[in-house]
Parts: structure tokens; C-alpha cells; sequence
């Protein structure tokens, strides 16, 4: 089986993995029916996980671990949840990624998961303050394809967000393997970022303070 990750590549992530701080679990869900990159993306997260003893990995059945699935609220498969893991419990943030993370999604997979381990949003003071204040759930969904140069900076901001409320779910989710969801949202370009189904939508990449404008207009 070939590898996805070449030698210099894995040189790259496991010096980015020298400076993670918590451990990070990954839990995948997977389908046997009508799932095209399933197999791809557990060997691609496989190897990921493999390249650090701070990264576990954890491989559930869609349909088999319902309970799981429905916990973490997944209804798509492939669907990963990033968590983090101090000595005492495990932490879900909200982040998520439907599909395989690969090409210029790799980058966000790994920026992710250092993210994550630092359990740190690294925004500014304002947006933070802004994210606390949310007393209502916000779901965010950026669509993305692994050829798009503009997407990983769209999906981990909203990432970012996820980790400063519980109340805040954000997904990545890549438009091409869920063709039905990006025409639910008229999604013709990426990135896009639907608000709340639709309650409000960005278009692009855009600055920060454009998202949370929108974010703010959409929950009014």
C-alpha cells in the first residue's frame, strides 16, 4: 500500500508536532455503504497519528457506534472530531471536518491539531470577548476542496471560533464528496461559509471582523 505522506513531509509535521503541549485524540467515523474515501482517510490519519505519541486515534462505524455518532453529532462519513486530552478529561471543542483532509486541507488538519493540543484560539481579545457572549448555539459550515489555496485559512478560523464556546459547532466539509449539501446552500465557489443553515452565508476568504459582522447579523 502506498504511503500518503512522503519522508520529507513527515520530516515537516513531526517538527510542527515537536512543540504540542496537550495530547489530541482523532476519532473518525467511517461508513461501509457508499463511503468513496473512507479507506484513504483512515490511512491518510493513520499516519498522521503515528508520527507523535501525543496523537491517538480512534476509528468508529457510523451506523455501529450510533450512540458515538450521535454524541458527537456526525451524520456524515468520513467525519472526524478533533479532541483534546488533559490528564483528566477529554475535551470536544466543536471542531470537525467532513471528508478527506488532503491536499491544501492537509494544512488544516495539522494546524488543527496543534491548535488543539495548545487549547488555545490564539484570537484577538475582542472576537473572544464577542464568541463568549453567545448565549445561543452558532453552527458554522465552510465548504472547502483540496485544490482550493484560499480554504485553509476560512476553515480554521471557524475552528478558531469553535474553541472559545461550547455552544459553537464548526465544520470544514469538503464540497465535492457531499455534492447534495453544497447545492442545499447554492455553494458555487470556495471557500463559503453557510451560517446557521443558511441564516446567513461568506462568500470567499475574508477578514475576521467580516465573519464575525456576519456571524452578528445572522443570530439578530
Amino acid at each position: 500500500m502506498n504511503k500518503f505522506l512522503d519522508d520529507s513531509i513527515e520530516v515537516q509535521v513531526r517538527e510542527a508536532f515537536s512543540g504540542m503541549k496537550e495530547k489530541v485524540m482523532l476519532v473518525l467515523f467511517t461508513s461501509k455503504e457508499g463511503c468513496v474515501y473512507c479507506e484513504d482517510t483512515r490511512q491518510l490519519l493513520e499516519e498522521v497519528s503515528a508520527i507523535s505519541p501525543k496523537i491517538s486515534l480512534e476509528i468508529m462505524d457510523l451506523l455501529e457506534n450510533k450512540d458515538q455518532a450521535e454524541h458527537y453529532k456526525i451524520d456524515k462519513a468520513p467525519g472526524l472530531v478533533i479532541l483534546a486530552q488533559n490528564e483528566s478529561e477529554t475535551i470536544d471543542y466543536g471542531i470537525r471536518f467532513y471528508g478527506i483532509p488532503a491536499g491544501h486541507e492537509f494544512s488544516t488538519l495539522i494546524q488543527d491539531i496543534l491548535m488543539v493540543s495548545n487549547q488555545a484560539s490564539d484570537l484577538d481579545e475582542k472576537t473572544r470577548e464577542f464568541l463568549n457572549r453567545l448565549d445561543q448555539p452558532l453552527h458554522l459550515q465552510v465548504f472547502v476542496t483540496p485544490t482550493c489555496p484560499y480554504c485553509p485559512p476560512a476553515a480554521i478560523m471557524v475552528h478558531r471560533m469553535a474553541m472559545e464556546n461550547p455552544l459553537i459547532t464548526a465544520e470544514a466539509v469538503e464540497a465535492s464528496e457531499y455534492p447534495d449539501l453544497a447545492n442545499r446552500f447554492n455553494v458555487s465557489g470556495v471557500p463559503h461559509t453557510v451560517i446557521n443553515a443558511g441564516a446567513g452565508n461568506v462568500v470567499g476568504a475574508v477578514p475576521l471582523d467580516h465573519l464575525v459582522a456576519e456571524i452578528e447579523a445572522a443570530i439578530k
